[in-house]
């Protein structure tokens, strides 16, 4: 039998709270956000992954503009999350003339033009997913240079061609995973990327591969699970999220229609470890004790754009449609 313990209350209520600060900053309140301290004082993703800033300008500059073809969508897709900065995606652009494409790729240009960058003191990687160095496994002295190999071998092997057309996600996952310096939580969060795109390589609700923070997540929301893995837990959490709401008297504003999918509880779980860490500190899973960024609010006005075949994007007001 699964025991839940107090902080899996408050796993909903945070849920339902960062939805309704997204929601209020998408109408253009900088004030008053919420009353609870933790979420006021430091950073969260957002309850919808898609709906975060980067994912956001993933889907709508890098996933759906330009070429839809599978060696392309891929090949761009992977690129962008390789580096996860905005800013690296946007002076390639820049230095390109908008160019990025596989068909117009060459090693030495790219690589040279990454390394002009960090000449230029800017910092190329997000600190989000930390890419492996692939030092051991390419032979090239710099990190970006071996993340352009592993690129170029995945564009070999046809992996875009492969995962087109497929049509599950763990089966995208597992071609993915085979990967050097591609673990389970690169893997899966590249997959769930894809599955942004219609490349129809498998859906969000299909799949899902618990990482190091949802595993501690977890553990501090139940004091036992039973014989139940952490991919079942998500599974029920992810079943169960309207009974949950609706019994905890919550009320929670989905996506224009759309239910948290697993990648989201998942990625609740790995937000509510780091928001235990204020709100119930003597919970300790894995050593970390503190939460490192805190929340500013940015003056940048938010566009939204969703994949088309989620058939949400005429539900946005037309004000924050990008």
């Amino acid at each position: 039998m699964i025991r839940k313990n107090e902080l899996y209350d408050q796993y909903w209520k945070f849920a339902a709270e960062r939805q309704s600060i997204f929601y209020k900053r998408l109408t253009g309140q900088n004030s008053s956000l919420t009353k609870d301290v933790i979420l006021e004082s430091y950073r969260f993703t957002n309850a919808y992954r898609a709906s975060d800033r980067v994912s956001q300008y993933l889907i709508r500059h890098v996933i759906y503009s330009g070429d839809q073809s599978p060696k392309e969508v891929f090949f761009r897709t992977l690129l962008f999350r390789f580096f996860n900065r905005i800013s690296t995606w946007e002076k390639l652009c820049k230095a390109l003339k908008g160019q990025i494409s596989y068909a117009g790729y060459d090693f030495r240009l790219y690589d040279a033009l990454l390394t002009s960058f960090i000449n230029d003191k800017n910092k190329i990687y997000s600190a989000a997913y930390i890419m492996p160095s692939g030092i051991r496994e390419f032979g090239y002295p710099r990190k970006h240079q071996n993340n352009l190999k592993l690129l170029e071998c995945m564009m070999r092997d046809n992996v875009p061609d492969r995962i087109a057309g497929i049509g599950n996600l763990e089966k995208t996952f597992n071609i993915l995973r085979r990967y050097p310096t591609l673990g389970d939580f690169l893997a899966y969060q590249y997959a769930i990327d894809l599955a942004y795109s219609d490349l129809e390589c498998g859906l969000e609700s299909d799949f899902i591969a618990p990482g190091p923070g949802a595993l501690r997540g977890i553990k501090k929301c139940f004091s036992d699970i039973d014989n139940s893995s952490p991919a079942e837990v998500i599974h029920y959490v992810t079943d169960r999220q309207k009974e949950e709401f609706s019994i905890r008297g919550i009320s929670f504003e989905n996506l224009y229609g759309r239910d948290l999918q697993l990648i989201d509880c998942q990625n609740i779980f790995c937000e509510i470890d780091k928001y235990a860490r204020a709100f119930r500190p003597e919970l300790t899973v894995g050593g970390r004790t503190r939460i490192k960024q805190k929340f500013s609010l940015s003056n940048e006005p938010i566009k939204l754009f969703y994949p088309p075949k989620w058939g949400i994007n005429d539900q946005i007001p037309e004000h924050y449609r990008s």
